[in-house]
């Protein structure tokens, strides 16, 4: 296995890996990737489940997609959502309860041989609100200070102030669905202290617009 883009420390499936890739070009020169062989080529990165029912159906010498064995298993799966030949593949990971009752996870998707993880629409909804509430408060903070510095009527500086001081925090994501564990990390923790020091803080990474290329490291 060769990978192109890959964190040297990759977290364990099922908590967020949206900040990573994986690709193997060695594989992508020897095989095609199609609905056949595309799961194949999945279970190679760090985002697959080894105890997934697609790895029982592989030890038993069975297509790992195939539906007639997986409908029948209770547990958590990976399923081929969408396919378009050779360039996108979307998995996705789900947990059946019953044969009724299936609970998505979390989505995957191959593009063009480079496999990602999809951030969770909570989180890019909660990034793009707090981001936008970042630059209405900074701009009321450059215009009050413009006003100030050229003598204008205080009032409209008041005024300013005022509205800033009624910008409502960002509102909280709703909760992640079951499986999935988001990171920990220093920002959460200090979350109630910045809003009672009303600081203007940095707007948080977007996990779409701030993701950028992929992160190339050689093995």
């Amino acid at each position: 296995m060769n990978p192109e883009c890959l964190t040297a420390v990759a977290p364990a499936p099922g908590t967020d890996m949206t900040g990573i890739c994986f690709k193997d070009q060695l594989w992508l020169n020897t095989y095609p990737l199609d609905r056949n062989l595309v799961f194949d080529y999945f279970a190679l990165s760090p985002f697959y489940d080894w105890t997934c029912n697609n790895e029982q159906l592989r030890m038993r010498s069975i297509h790992p997609l195939d539906l007639s064995h997986l409908s029948k298993i209770s547990g958590t799966k990976h399923m081929l959502y969408e396919v378009m030949e050779p360039h996108l593949f979307v998995i996705r990971k789900q947990k059946r309860d019953g044969p009724e009752k299936v609970t998505p996870m979390l989505t995957y998707y191959i593009l063009d041989g480079s496999i990602y993880q999809a951030p969770q629409l909570c989180n890019v909804f909660a990034a793009r609100i707090s981001r936008s509430l970042y630059y209405i408060s900074k701009a009321f903070t450059i215009a009050a200070s413009k006003l100030e510095k050229i003598g204008y009527v205080k009032r409209i500086d008041h005024i300013l102030a005022s509205l800033q001081r009624k910008l409502p925090p960002a509102p909280p994501p709703p909760p992640f669905p079951e499986g999935y564990v988001p990171p920990a990390s220093a920002d959460t923790e200090k979350a109630p202290e910045v809003q009672q020091s009303g600081e203007v803080q940095p707007p948080p990474v977007d996990p779409i617009i701030d993701q950028g290329p992929a992160k190339r490291m050689k093995f």
